[in-house]
């Protein structure tokens, strides 16, 4: 039987139900910052040829020093790219995820022979053949700190890591740090960038891991244009510096939106905030009479999930939440 795999960015859906254009949509239901980086000028050679291996070497440099990593970067089709292989990397044994979490790490797991267990506690980790931690998590923002884990790499056979959110807060990488062989780190840059379409994200690992990393993501992994956006935009210091004191601001702006509406703040990050509220269903519903796409959860009836709308569409936040 498939597994259901129940994501955010579904808005194809609630315009098939609700009506409305695209452009009348706010689309909340994922934590892509609503601001992307400005795509500069792509060469023709990047259309046009094959990438060289000196293009990938450039941007496994680039994406070395934004994230202060000694370990070695593979490129793939976004973080999900690296989820897809992680099952592969060692014989299916028992895998244990840090829940609730991202579903696709559980789902991934099982469909390659993998026995799941999800667990509510970092020590309840311990003793599992592959252990999944996503810091800081998604949807409730809990952070385990890097001593935690590099600690708990101790007790497992692979620590996989996903670092999709990290990019606002270093210092709860562990890519930056002296990680030992059976870790596996996971970096998106869609989401900090708000360049999700452009699907690239990283491995970080060292050692054999590494190497069957690169075995399978193959000769080609990305694109021409996305190395030359990549290696624009993770250079970009100055960028990134306004990106997160804006991105910071507006997270705390849309709690204080949710305050007024006496919703309780279960977590989050500055891309995306997880509130309880009386009833998501009916709460998402509302919302989406105001043309807001939001994300709530299968496990839970009491929570809702925000990302961040662009700078021209607070308003229509406002009015939606103040009708909910």
């Amino acid at each position: 039987m498939t597994e259901v795999r129940d994501h955010g960015g579904n808005l194809d859906a609630a315009i098939a139900r609700l009506g409305g254009a695209p452009a009348d949509w706010l689309d909340l239901s994922t934590g892509i910052n609503p601001e992307p980086y400005p795509v500069p000028p792509i060469s023709g050679d990047a259309w046009a040829v094959l990438p060289r291996k000196s293009d990938l070497a450039r941007l496994r440099d680039a994406a070395a020093s934004a994230y202060a990593t000694s370990l070695r970067v593979i490129p793939m089709n976004g973080a999900q790219g690296v989820i897809q292989l992680v099952p592969w990397l060692a014989k299916p044994g028992r895998a244990t995820v840090l829940a609730p979490t991202y579903n696709e790490h559980a789902a991934a797991l099982r469909a390659c022979g993998w026995q799941v267990e999800e667990v509510a506690s970092v020590n309840a980790l311990r003793g599992s053949d592959l252990a999944v931690v996503v810091n800081p998590n998604n949807p409730d923002g809990r952070r385990t700190a890097p001593e935690a884990l590099l600690d708990l790499a101790s007790d497992v056979g692979l620590l996989i890591v996903d670092e999709s959110f990290a990019d606002p807060e270093p210092h709860l990488s562990i890519g930056s740090i002296d990680c030992p062989v059976n870790c596996v780190v996971l970096r998106s840059f869609g989401k900090f960038y708000g360049l999700a379409g452009l699907r690239l994200g990283f491995a970080l690992a060292s050692g054999a891991v590494a190497d069957r990393l690169g075995d399978l993501a193959g000769p080609w992994p990305i694109s021409g244009p996305a190395i030359e956006i990549a290696c624009a935009a993770l250079a970009d210091t100055g960028w990134q510096a306004r990106t997160v004191e804006r991105l910071t601001q507006d997270a705390a702006r849309l709690d204080s939106f949710a305050s007024r509406a006496n919703w309780t703040l279960v977590g989050g990050t500055p891309l995306f905030r997880t509130y309880e509220v009386p009833d998501a269903h009916k709460v998402q519903e509302t919302l989406a009479m105001h043309r807001v796409w939001s994300r709530i959860f299968p496990y839970s009836d009491r929570w809702l999930r925000l990302g961040l709308p662009p700078q021209t569409r607070w308003q229509q936040l406002d009015e939606a939440i103040g009708a909910a």
